[in-house]
């Protein structure tokens, strides 16, 4: 009986640990008989985790400053046509009165 290769790394070495399969290189273990996972992206909520999409339009929950103007988004400022990204800041929009702008998800609210 030949086991699988390693799904993370590709090693050829595995080996089985009970009912796991081990991998020596890169130390992931998985189980043979479970249903695959299906590989889902990130799952992005506002501050009240509401669960936000591509699209939405969201408010600002708090006074944000911003660096280089003197003025803040003022809170209550409605946000449309978000696009969610990996990273610090998930939220890339254009922000009425500032142009362009990446926000936080902790700082919004989902209409």
């Amino acid at each position: 009986m030949s086991l699988p290769n390693c799904p993370q790394c590709n090693s050829e070495y595995t080996y089985e640990d009970r009912h796991l399969i081990v991998c020596p290189e890169c130390a992931h273990e998985w189980d043979p008989n479970a249903a695959p996972e299906e590989e889902a992206g990130p799952v992005y909520k506002d501050a009240f985790g509401n669960i936000l999409q591509d699209g939405d339009t969201v408010t600002v929950i708090k006074d944000l400053k911003v660096k280089g103007s003197s003025t803040p988004i003022k809170q209550g400022t409605t946000v449309k046509d978000i696009r969610l990204k990996e990273g610090d800041h998930d939220i890339d929009c254009k922000v009425p009165g500032f142009g362009a702008m990446e926000l936080k998800t902790q700082f919004v609210k989902k209409i």
